[in-house]
């Protein structure tokens, strides 16, 4: 008969063991976090309000590729693509622009200190209208990472003594400041070929596989493609659908190899390559994400009212119209939602690219809805204080 204490675990189990080095195995790539919908890998865009868009994702699933369409001669699809580089580059990922010199790197936005940003933010909340702390936080959880969260890594990578993880999930940039670029950030900028008997997208292709094969495997890779097929970077022979269409399959092979470490970004200038046109569709369907840019006319926008925010501050005009053609559902892995607005409106400030839904101004002639009486006014704040 054998005497042993109850409740005693066993020396010799091997599972035991085998539990604390687990999680060394996993390797948190920098600049992600898990997707609120179904726990994939995600990283932002560089846009906030962008992110609140994708799907539910509350930002880009990592293995997939939005395409940005503008309307007219204006360059806020350059903005959004900025902005896109800008944040790979401060969350230490490898960033490939392709077709633009090396100049444009050297014109990426700057990121706003945190210290101007909570200041920004404390004068947003004091002008806020008092409602209940429970609902104060819902509804906007794709706008930014949870604070609490933030606090409990920060605290979690100090305690161990690795590296600090960068403190925010989405930057603020400020367009007129140049970013400092980190010293290990990787900037390359793979060039076209020029032979018209070839493709001009084959030297591409050929070394951003041979990057992302060599690199290390906790490595993210933000491929940037600005106006696409534009006359003025492009080659004359560049629009050519098999070569256009090869570059993209291409494109969607390396997301399939490398799910979790590949992100792309491309815009196309529509006054030049209409949606109308057979391959213009075929590069939307070989895209996870499709946003039309239609900015308004100058006149419009210079004869714009100041519209009033629900605290009374003025607010920017609307600079255009954003239409989603198509989200990053993948379909194929059961995931994503479709937003309950349809009709969006873009504005571009110094320092954010701001996507609200469309709203129509009241009319000239209808001055309650312009001017509220005053008991009115008195009613619902008597409503809204508690």
């Amino acid at each position: 008969m054998s005497f042993r204490k109850r409740n005693v675990g066993l020396s010799g189990s091997s599972r035991l063991e085998s539990t604390p080095s687990s999680p060394e195995k996993k390797a948190q790539l920098s600049g992600t976090r898990p997707s609120p919908a179904d726990g994939r890998l995600t990283t932002s865009t560089g846009t906030a309000s962008l992110d609140s868009l994708l799907a539910g994702h509350s930002a880009l699933a990592l293995g997939s590729s939005v395409l940005i369409e503008e309307n007219g001669t204006t360059d806020y699809a350059g903005a959004l693509l900025r902005f896109f580089a800008a944040e790979g580059l401060l969350q230490g990922h490898h960033v490939h622009v392709v077709g633009m010199p090396e100049s444009w790197g050297r014109e990426l936005p700057g990121a706003v200190s945190q210290t101007a940003d909570k200041k920004e933010k404390q004068v947003e909340n004091a002008e806020k209208m008092k409602i209940a702390w429970r609902y104060e936080s819902l509804g906007q959880f794709g706008a930014s990472t949870n604070a609490r969260e933030r606090s409990q890594i920060s605290t979690t990578s100090r305690g161990q003594g690795d590296e600090p993880a960068p403190l925010s999930f989405c930057h603020t940039f400020d367009l007129t400041k140049r970013l400092i670029h980190p010293a290990s950030s990787k900037l390359d900028f793979p060039h076209l070929g020029l032979n018209p008997t070839q493709s001009p997208f084959a030297p591409v292709l050929k070394q951003l596989s041979n990057t992302i094969t060599s690199s290390a495997a906790n490595t993210v890779h933000r491929i940037v493609i600005p106006s696409m097929l534009s006359p003025a970077i492009y080659p004359q022979h560049s629009s050519q659908p098999e070569y256009v269409l090869h570059f993209l399959h291409g494109l969607r092979a390396l997301f399939a190899e490398f799910p979790n470490r590949t992100i792309a970004m491309m815009s196309l200038p529509l006054s030049l390559y209409p949606r109308s046109s057979g391959v213009v569709r075929w590069i939307e369907l070989l895209n996870d994400g499709v946003f039309e840019l239609s900015p308004f006319p100058h006149s419009a926008d210079a004869d714009a009212p100041v519209s009033r925010g629900p605290s009374g501050t003025a607010e920017e005009p609307p600079q255009g119209l954003l239409q989603v053609h198509r989200l990053p559902m993948l379909h194929d892995r059961g995931s994503g939602s479709v937003p309950s607005e349809n009709d969006w409106t873009f504005t571009l400030s110094r320092r954010k690219f701001t996507i609200k839904p469309f709203n129509l101004p009241p009319i000239e002639g209808d001055t309650e809805a312009q001017h509220p009486s005053t008991a009115e006014q008195k009613g619902k704040k008597a409503e809204v204080e508690f």
